[in-house]
């Protein structure tokens, strides 16, 4: 056989093993329907619900928790709810389903948290549910939900992320500055991981987002380092007890988990 022909026959080979499971796809479809399975489920969204201030939720943000049958609501192991304060007044009596989002760096602990969380998802999904999964700022700067989705688009369900308003960007604008221009880099660093002081040199604005209990600490990096007086600290930007301190020697406290710092060269 020349080298021709086996490349035509493998070439057929393909398309056949192609045909085959798109056919047994299509009567994988056909017994579903024969036995009454229910053949549309519902699909998830993420959905970004801004740093605090309502006024920053986006038009998109509100309409898709409008129209979704049920919206999922992130609650710390402490009670609090931000994301559902921020979005409390377009509920309208929907119906709202609460998951504990442990603040652990534990791995197991939160692979079986997010596991949990994905198979009562799948459920309502399976039921043709539309969920609205909210969170904090934007859906995809260090939010927890994104293992979420990853796990239920994992299993074969339908998502979509809204973007929402992020902390740092709210932050900047709360304070009147730039984040940056021109051709200035622009760097985010997780606070509430170990800060490597190398980050301190790097080049740009940089913003140190979920300060919490690090905030001290960083703050006296930022004095080693000779940069306390470029740094603004702001705490619960948008919400109820909103801080700014700008002179970060006068700081009192760490500072809770909503705290950040923005630091201009």
């Amino acid at each position: 056989m020349s080298v021709q022909n086996f490349e035509s026959l493998r070439v057929l080979f393909a398309y056949v093993k192609a045909d085959l499971t798109r056919s047994a796809f299509i009567m994988v479809r056909y017994q579903e329907r024969q036995n009454g399975e229910k053949m549309d489920k519902g699909k998830l969204y993420g959905v970004g619900v801004g740093p605090g201030d309502r006024e920053l939720l986006t038009v998109k943000a509100i309409r898709v928790i409008r129209e979704a049958d049920i919206v999922a609501s992130p609650v710390m192991k402490s009670g609090g709810r931000a994301a559902y304060d921020i979005v409390l007044p377009y509920l309208e009596n929907k119906k709202v389903i609460e998951f504990v989002m442990p603040m652990t760096k534990n791995k197991d602990e939160l692979v079986k948290n997010y596991s949990d969380i994905a198979d009562k998802l799948a459920e309502l999904l399976d039921e043709g549910k539309n969920v609205a999964f909210i969170t904090l700022g934007d859906v995809t700067v260090y939010s927890t939900y994104m293992q979420i989705d990853r796990l239920m688009k994992d299993r074969g369900y339908d998502t979509e992320l809204v973007p929402g308003i992020t902390s740092f960007c709210a932050a900047a604008a709360r304070i009147g500055t730039a984040l940056c221009e021109r051709n200035e880099p622009l760097v985010i660093i997780p606070a509430s991981y170990d800060i490597s002081e190398t980050l301190m040199y790097l080049p740009g604005t940089k913003v140190f987002m979920k300060a919490g209990s690090s905030g001290l600490e960083l703050r006296d990096m930022l004095r080693d380092n000779d940069m306390i007086d470029k740094a603004v600290m702001i705490e619960r930007c948008g919400m109820e007890n909103e801080r700014i301190v700008t002179d970060l020697n006068e700081m009192k406290g760490s500072g809770s988990y909503f705290s950040l710092f923005i630091v201009k060269e």
